[in-house]
């Protein structure tokens, strides 16, 4: 067995540290490029969102590499990633692709029986004990928990740092060679190391810098080349970013759904504009706007894919907030077709239109 995964974001970490401590052969798709949307956007049905021509693209590419088993989450909510898996196995088969397909679906959708039935499909394959399977687990959550915080660190702090890029490349260089490790302790070592690097890094603490909340649609926001590395952008512009859907974020916000205790902070936000679950991260979308307001933020990004239903209804709230709380959020809208040029000159208008603003506060105009 030699098993793949699509990319999102940090959880490609985990997955590598996971399968590499159970003894299984993993094989992590390239980073997602523009070969990789070539390819994704070659074999799927033309109107699909981009998530999926990419993801589709990482596939192929990944089997290319030797892979012969994907695993993936599921979902069964209002989202069009709910159909992906089937989607993607039929385009498999007709390619003549032989692979197997792993879906993780939550418990609650497919119940525990059949859940504990798909992990033991790849638990089977490993030789390690009961023991050293549940460590590899543990260190895995530490993983995700411990890159998301360092990236979250990273990305807040750029709007502070006195050498400007050090904190983004501290950050690149902790992702390229934590990957490169063979084991979960070896990487939580190498990330502890650079974790240490990031807290020493000289601030200027009496900065004042922008400060922009990225929302949206959960794949567009997490894989930089979906989002055209819109946080490295911002990085270089001296602006400080938080994105709060991580997969760190989503792995406990699923695991809370089974009480119903996931995200209490952003149902609470999203309350007074949408108290309802309208599918994907639409409801997180619009909390997190609020929240970023709450908290004394510049203003905020959306970015999601064409097409992204969830998104379009929290796209049609957010000017509601924008007007009645004084708060920018501009929108972005990503495909295969968007240019790069354009994308940069809007995110450096905003930018500017944040700067603007920031100064008539501070002296008063």
């Amino acid at each position: 067995m030699k098993i793949t995964f699509p990319l999102l974001g940090n959880s490609y970490f985990a997955a590598k540290a996971i399968l590499d401590d159970l003894g299984i052969e993993c094989i992590v798709p390239p980073m997602s490029s523009k070969s990789a949307l070539i390819i994704g956007t070659k074999f799927s049905p033309e109107e699909i969102c981009l998530p999926f021509k990419i993801i589709l693209g990482n596939y192929i590419e990944s089997i290319k590499m030797g892979a012969d088993t994907i695993v993936l989450t599921g979902s069964c909510g209002p989202c069009r990633y709910g159909e992906y898996c089937e989607l993607q196995m039929n385009i498999m088969k007709k390619l003549g692709y032989n692979v197997e397909f792993i879906v993780l679906d939550k418990p609650s959708s497919i119940g525990n029986k059949e859940f504990l039935r798909r992990i033991n499909i790849i638990s089977e394959k490993s030789s390690k004990t009961a023991k050293e399977k549940l460590t590899a687990l543990l260190n895995g959550y530490k993983i995700i928990n411990l890159i998301d915080n360092i990236e979250k660190k990273a990305r807040l702090l750029a709007g502070y740092e006195i050498n400007k890029g050090e904190l983004k490349t501290l950050l690149n260089n902790c992702k390229s060679d934590s990957i490169k490790c063979n084991s979960s302790h070896e990487m939580l070592n190498v990330m502890n190391k650079y974790n240490k690097k990031i807290n020493e890094v000289k601030l200027d603490k009496y900065k004042n810098p922008i400060k922009i909340q990225i929302i949206g649609e959960i794949y567009t926001i997490l894989e930089p080349f979906a989002n055209l590395y819109i946080e490295d952008k911002l990085m270089d512009l001296g602006v400080s970013t938080r994105k709060s859907l991580t997969p760190s974020w989503w792995f406990k916000d699923a695991v809370l759904s089974a009480i119903k205790l996931n995200s209490l902070n952003l149902r609470i936000a999203s309350k007074e504009y949408l108290p309802y679950y309208i599918g994907g991260h639409g409801r997180e979308c619009i909390g997190e706007a609020l929240m970023a307001h709450k908290e004394g933020f510049s203003g905020a990004i959306q970015i999601f894919p064409m097409g992204c239903m969830p998104e379009i209804v929290s796209k049609s709230i957010l000017p509601s907030i924008a007007r009645d709380k004084n708060f920018p959020i501009m929108t972005l809208v990503v495909d295969e077709m968007t240019g790069e040029s354009g994308y940069d000159t809007r995110i450096e208008a905003f930018v500017d239109l944040l700067e603007r603003r920031s100064k008539n506060v501070q002296y008063g105009n």
